[in-house]
């Protein structure tokens, strides 16, 4: 009878702390406000929205008619470039609220082209298998300055910038882009531009072989990567650099959330597709909400592979409470017809909205048909 007694003592006092662990752990979690918290958890509501960049010599009173123009339209939030200046950010902000208008904070993180601050610390960029620093040699084209992930300096520049975002008031987000690797592989559609054929992992496109990361590396691993005979099928490798974006998003998340921000980014079509041609496996992040990048045409892809691409991404964030917003690019259409299907193609799929690149592409005509499926979305 004893033994019993003890044992049922035992129970309740391993029920009443899990309960305190669970309260602990809700209590947590709170770290953003019931508005945002609500932007997540409305499964009703599908959104549109689009990525512009901010011109510094244009007036308040041209973009209030610009913002104007994209609420008639039927956008809802737009993504903005300022080049990392929160000052210009604090300008557009009221304006674009006061047409009814979220804004988030569009950065470009890892690739930093033009930074005049990490300009200055040649040792801060990414190294090619090959040896050459996106400092001095940029893979494709002039504007990959590529900062490594890994060492402290530079991404804590990187960070920095991110905070100076998230303390602008009214900002949704802090949305990063480039949160990622250079393109080991570049998309199907775009290899004709750069006369280039990649079957497999060639040295000059294939990053970050810099002090920071193969120290790093060597000291988990015991091997160095420049000395391997096939780096392609190196997963240790593979996934160090992998964690590494991890790591600097997860990093992000927790200073964006303790401004009551959230922390959104644009990615690659689906992880896995973005694990293969970036290293960038973003269902594995610490993030709100991402918005990936289907571009159909950039894939040689018919208009139905947004259908596809979304879902392959909703179903891996299924579980992890990241919400999906598919970003289509408007170059790739050919018809207001073809808008509306691709509009379709990624609601139906599980999307929480459209996102559109870019804003100066949005005709009048464009946008008459986006408000259209969005009055039919509401019925």
């Amino acid at each position: 009878m004893k033994t019993l007694r003890l044992s049922f003592i035992f129970t309740i006092l391993g029920m009443l702390l899990a309960c305190n662990q669970n309260e602990k752990k809700h209590d947590h979690s709170a770290d953003i406000s019931k508005e945002q918290t609500a932007i997540n958890t409305n499964e009703s509501a599908f959104e549109f929205g689009t990525w512009i960049t901010s011109n510094k010599n244009k007036s308040n009173a041209d973009y209030a008619k610009e913002f104007k123009r994209y609420k008639a339209g039927g956008i809802d939030e737009l993504l903005i470039n300022t080049g990392t200046d929160p000052k210009e950010l604090e300008r557009l902000v009221p304006i674009a609220k006061a047409e009814g208008l979220k804004v988030h904070a569009w950065i470009m993180a890892v690739n930093r082209p033009g930074d005049k601050e990490a300009l200055k610390h040649p040792e801060w960029y990414q190294v090619s298998r090959d040896g050459k620093s996106c400092h001095d040699t940029r893979p494709y084209v002039g504007y990959y300055q590529w900062l490594c992930p890994t060492r402290e300096e530079s991404r804590n520049h990187i960070l920095g910038l991110v905070e100076g975002l998230a303390k602008v008031e009214d900002v949704e987000s802090v949305h990063l882009d480039y949160i990622r690797f250079p393109d080991i592989f570049l998309p199907i559609g775009l290899l004709p531009k750069y006369n280039l054929v990649q079957d497999t992992e060639m040295a000059e496109y294939d990053f970050c072989y810099c002090d920071e990361c193969v120290n790093a590396f060597e000291k988990i691993h015991h091997k160095n990567p420049r000395e391997s005979k096939n780096t392609a099928i190196d997963m240790e490798w593979k996934n160090f650099r992998l964690n590494a974006i991890r790591a600097l998003v997860n990093d992000a998340y927790k200073i964006v959330h303790d401004h009551n921000k959230l922390l959104t980014a644009a990615v690659f079509p689906y992880p896995e597709m973005a694990d293969h041609m970036v290293r960038q496996r973003w269902d594995k992040w610490d993030i709100d909400e991402v918005y990936p990048m289907i571009y159909h045409g950039f894939y040689n892809e018919e208009i139905d592979w947004i259908g596809y691409a979304t879902k392959q991404g909703v179903t891996d964030v299924k579980d992890e409470g990241i919400v999906i917003n598919t970003g289509i690019y408007m170059p790739d259409f050919k018809s207001v017809d073809e808008l509306k299907q691709a509009i379709m193609y990624a609601k139906d799929n599980g999307a929480k909205g459209v996102t559109f690149f870019d804003g100066p592409t949005l005709t009048d005509e464009y946008l008459e048909a986006i408000k259209d499926v969005k009055a039919s979305l509401v019925k």
